[in-house]
This record gives structure tokens, sequence and C-alpha cells, in this order.
């Protein structure tokens, strides 16, 4: 087994399939990434091919499609025949034809499987898995997929049709504007100054009343911004929402609205802070919560 790609998905998904018994070899750019799985028995790789060297399966959890299909060609050299690849990073399906020629020029068994879920869900092991791939590759993913998620759900037999990828933006789509939504009404209620918390109870038990809005409206209150899904990922997933409306000649101008909303907390220096963080791009640089 082989997970490259050990940021917060990454190490979440490698502790729980250490905990279940798998031998499991790892890598990421930044080596000191590693070390927690390393910790618990992971074999870390200096190199891409390292970590792939004899996998039977090798999980792709990285940053967006360029990246992937870089670093699998690095593990080049290493890779095998008959090897079944779950890309589990979210690269949108502009970038599944790459991934589908790659794995066709080194004889890989393609699955593309993205996650809905963010740091809690893959820390619990309740991730839900949207996958496509061909039929006999279900039985050796199985065991993997049911330590990773609570939910599986095989949307399509071939990989390179990128349906995987193309639910899992429709999916951020609404976690997005969800998280977004959240944060602008709770700027509205501080910089109106009323009470936020008495909104949440006005709301409370209604229809309006969502679990996210509660867990969201919460870390903005407390001023905890600590990434469950990290803003400037998050922009990113934006931008590929974008891209694939325009692709299909969908007019989302709230989708557009969002990601420059992403895009100005950013460049406040909020990247790195989870997506609720949007909230300061409400205000000037000076304001806080």
């Amino acid at each position: 087994m082989a997970v490259l790609g050990t940021g917060i998905m990454g190490t979440a998904m490698g502790r729980h399939l250490l905990e279940a018994g798998f031998p499991l070899r790892v890598w990421n750019r930044t080596l000191a990434k590693t070390k927690p799985l390393a910790e618990q028995g992971a074999v870390p790789g200096s190199t891409p091919a390292d970590a792939v060297d004899g996998a039977q399966v090798i999980i792709t959890m990285l940053r967006d499609g360029d990246v992937v299909v870089n670093t699998m060609n690095e593990a080049g050299p290493k890779l095998r025949a008959g090897q079944v690849w779950a890309q589990m990073s979210t690269t949108g399906p502009r970038a599944v034809p790459e991934a589908a020629a790659l794995a066709d020029r080194y004889g890989l068994t393609l699955v593309d499987a993205p996650v809905l879920g963010t740091r809690q869900p893959a820390e619990r092991g309740e991730l839900v898995i949207l996958a496509a791939g061909p039929p006999e590759a279900r039985p050796v993913l199985r065991p993997v997929f049911d330590v990773l998620g609570k939910k599986v759900l095989w949307v399509d037999d071939s990989a390179a049709r990128g349906v995987a990828s193309t639910l899992k933006l429709v999916a951020n789509n609404w976690v997005i504007g969800l998280t977004n939504a959240v944060a602008e009404t709770i700027a509205l209620a501080n910089g109106a100054e009323v009470d936020a918390r008495v909104f949440l109870d006005a709301v409370q038990g209604g229809p309006l009343d969502v679990p996210y809005l509660r867990i969201k409206a919460k870390a903005i209150l407390e001023n905890n911004f600590e990434p469950a899904f990290a803003l400037e990922n998050a922009a990113k997933d934006a931008a590929l929402i974008v891209a694939l409306a325009h692709d299909c000649h969908v007019g989302l101008p709230v989708a557009e609205a969002m990601l420059a909303r992403m895009r100005a907390a950013v460049e406040l220096g909020h990247g790195d802070e989870d997506l609720s963080a949007t909230y300061f791009a409400s205000f000037d640089r000076a304001r806080t919560v």
C-alpha cells in the first residue's frame, strides 16, 4: 500500500490504513510531513518511486492535477503493470484524461475516487468516496475504502470520463456556498451590531437550521480558524468549479463571486486557515471578529 501526499487528508487516511493492519509506504514533497505516519509504522520514501515500489494499491492525495501527474511520473521507474491507482485528490474533470493516459502508459488500473469530507471526517474514517473505475478494481479497493469511508458511491465503470471528479465539484460548490453564506451572515450581524447568537437562536430547529451553519458559525464567533478545509485549497476548488461551469455553458455568477471573495481573504493572509476565514473578506485589514 502506498500513499503519496501526507497533508491533512493523506495523514488521516494513512493512520486508518495502519490501524487496519495495511503495510504502508508514504511519500510527501516535504519529508517532515511523513513523520507522524512513520512513528506509527509507515515506511517513508525519499522519492515517489520508493513509495510505490511493490504496492498493490497506490493512493494519491495531492493538491491538484498537475502535481498528481508530475508525482506519478516521478514514480514511473517503480510502477508496474497491474497496480491499482486510486486517484483521490480533487483535480476536476479536466485533469482526468492526462491521468488516464499516464495509467495506460504504465499499465495501471485507474480509479477516479475523490472524497467528500474534510479533516474531521477523514480523522474518523467517515469520508464519502465517489468512485469511478472498472468493476475488477472494486474487490481490490473494497477493504481499503471500507477503512477510509462510511460510504462508497460507484458512479461509473470508467475513470477516464471524469464522472466522479465532476460530481465532486458539484458537491464542493454546495460546501463552499454554505460556508461563504455563513461567513457573510455572521459578518453582517457583527457589522450591524446584531448579536449573531440571537440569529442562530431564531433559526434553531427550523428548515434553515443545518449542522454546517452551527459548526462554522461557532468557529467564526470563537475566532477559531483551525483548518478543516484550508481556504487556499478551497479557492483552488472554486476555480475548478467556475472552469467546469464555463465548459458546460452554465452561468454561475454566485460561484464566481465566491471565488473572488475567497481570493481576497487569501490575499489578506488567511490562506492557511479554514474556509470560514472568508469572513475577513467582509472587512478591511484592521477589522477582527
